[in-house]
């Protein structure tokens, strides 16, 4: 699964892109009508993910972001300094119970554009 959140000026949207071993694809573009950071953006998007993923009756689910904070903070490799981000990253851990393996991977931008597209199509008014 690749993730990304997106905040413009038009609002906030979340991409999701799930491929599978085979390499078909599905996609998910999501808006955000509630008001919130860009780091909101990207945990709503990879919080969003997990459920779908569950909801599709995925058990390995490695979820690739190019949000070092979200990715770090859900490694449990950097502390969470802000309480909603907290509660953001005990939010989907309780979720990892439903998958037999679940990762976090950080990429770099370049990586992660079918994401981004997606995400910013979900933050457009289009």
């Amino acid at each position: 699964m690749f993730f990304d959140g997106s905040l413009n000026i038009n609002g906030a949207g979340d991409g999701i892109l799930f491929v599978s071993l085979n390499k078909d694809k599905l996609r998910y573009v999501l808006r955000i009508l509630f008001p919130v950071s860009n780091n909101v953006a990207e945990y709503e998007a990879s919080l969003h993910g997990i459920r779908l993923a569950i909801e599709l009756g995925v058990k390995r689910l490695y979820i690739h972001g190019d949000s070092a904070l979200v990715i770090n903070q859900l490694n449990k490799e950097w502390d969470t300094t802000h309480e909603k981000m907290d509660l953001y990253c005990k939010e989907i851990w309780k979720w990892e119970s439903n998958f037999y393996d679940i990762e976090y991977i950080h990429v770099v931008r370049d990586r992660n554009q079918a994401a981004d597209v997606l995400s910013k199509i979900g933050s457009s008014r289009a």
